[in-house]
């Protein structure tokens, strides 16, 4: 275990915002679900199914920021700020194109988009009053992500809690009035929880430009940055960046099969799997944080060319991880219940009892996603060794992950918790592949010019 103090507390200040954000972000999709919850599960369904578009937005976003960090991290930890703002400018102008094509997408296919998860039209049309409102956001949400990216880079995570803590404050407020029709405005039901949510990610937006552009001093960003390239640093951003976006990608189309199978299952498995999702990801805000803030110490580590350094730091982390994980799944199986008594009363006792099925196999799953997930993004990728972090996700996906759901859902026929189980299953297959190659020390590779 390393001894000095200042990589704990380097640790704790970088990932102690990232997981007060990370709980604020994930806290806006359950306060959305608590409250079209009360609307019933066919609207819990739609605006669940519409999410699976903005699922996918995040991971790429996730990807294009993971990417930045790998590159743009290694740059910082060898004071290279100049080609370091390059790699975020260059980010940045990705992020918006891409923002921008999938809400033209979006709003003009909405139906189409929809019907790739579900084939209950019941669902779609609760659907399709939420996502025709809500994609307008997704512009937003993609350089709001980017603007956060960069500062992890310089270690600044407070901006990030409170981008997502004004997100948090608009978007309950507004779903309280636009939801319920309060304070004389209209009862909108599906279509205000979908305004509600655009206006909180240009809300989150507003506040992560304004202190990028008027109150950062190590950034240093400013509009005519934008102006910024460099022919061989867009190379070296997909040479070593394209394996990270690509892997969360995956993860993201992987993510909606995974719904998709679920999805034809029946409403009442599609809205257990609705809460349990949301559930799980507010109650492992620690785990993502952790490993978030592993990739910067790592990659900065990395820059600076102090291997031996960086070799500490991974065995010292991987205790961490273990440990966070086992918190994690005993905090799961022990609020599941109290939690979903609280604030879903008005789903059917069926779904209700998928739910309870579906949260105690996470309380399992994620002792083996803090150590794997962590290690392979958060020590591995970051390291340099983005190709076989893709190359691992891949396998397991596609090979054992979503073949063995499919058998289990549409051959044998299995209970719903048997499909769920299997959609999981790599969470703790994959730790002797994390634990196998981080010890072999051949993903440390110095990525800066």
């Amino acid at each position: 275990m390393v001894k000095e103090t200042s990589f704990y507390s380097t640790l704790v200040k970088i990932a102690l915002p990232l997981g007060l954000q990370n709980l604020i972000t994930f806290g806006i999709g359950l306060a959305d679900n608590f409250m079209v919850g009360s609307l019933g599960d066919l609207a819990l369904s739609g605006v669940f199914l519409s999410n699976q578009v903005q699922w996918i937005l995040h991971m790429l976003c996730a990807g294009l920021s993971a990417a930045m960090v790998v590159l743009a991290a290694q740059y910082f930890g060898k004071n290279d700020a100049k080609n370091a703002k390059i790699v975020v400018t260059i980010t940045i102008k990705i992020a918006f194109t891409v923002g921008a094509l999938l809400s033209v997408l979006v709003s003009a296919l909405p139906r189409n988009i929809l019907g790739l998860f579900t084939d209950n039209q019941a669902v779609i049309s609760e659907g399709m009053q939420y996502i025709g409102i809500v994609c307008f956001s997704y512009i937003f949400f993609c350089c709001n992500n980017m603007f956060l990216a960069a500062m992890r880079c310089v270690q600044n995570t407070r901006i990030g809690f409170f981008s997502s803590l004004t997100g948090f404050c608009v978007n309950v407020l507004l779903n309280w009035i636009l939801i319920f029709g309060h304070f004389g405005f209209p009862a909108l039901g599906v279509r205000g929880a979908a305004v509600a949510t655009l206006i909180a990610r240009a809300s989150e937006f507003a506040v992560s430009f304004f202190y990028v552009r008027f109150m950062d001093t190590n950034l240093g960003f400013r509009i005519g940055d934008l102006k910024l390239w460099d022919r061989l640093l867009l190379g070296d951003f997909f040479r070593y960046g394209f394996p990270v976006i690509l892997g969360d990608i995956t993860w993201g189309i992987a993510g909606t099969v995974q719904v998709a199978i679920l999805g034809r299952l029946g409403s009442e498995v599609l809205a257990a799997n609705t809460i349990a999702a949301n559930l799980q990801q507010l109650l492992s805000v620690a785990v993502y944080a952790i490993a978030g803030a592993s990739g910067v110490i790592i990659g900065r580590t990395v820059g600076s060319g102090d291997m031996e350094k960086v070799k500490a730091y991974a065995r010292t982390l991987q205790v961490i991880f273990v440990g966070f994980g086992v918190l994690t799944g005993i905090a799961i199986f022990l609020l599941k219940g109290p939690i979903l008594a609280l604030g879903f009363k008005a789903i059917s006792p069926r779904a209700y009892q998928y739910a309870v099925q579906f949260l105690t196999v996470f309380s399992v799953m994620i002792v083996g996603t803090s150590y794997q997930m962590s290690v392979l993004t958060g020590i591995v990728r970051a390291g340099g060794a983005t190709s076989f972090v893709l190359l691992n996700d891949l396998f397991w996906v596609w090979v054992v992950v979503i073949p063995s759901a499919l058998l289990s859902a549409f051959v044998f026929h299995f209970p719903p918790v048997v499909t769920f189980s299997c959609l999981k299953c790599d969470q703790i297959l994959k730790c002797s592949v994390a634990a196998v190659k981080v010890h072999r020390w051949n993903w440390m590779k110095k990525l800066t010019r």
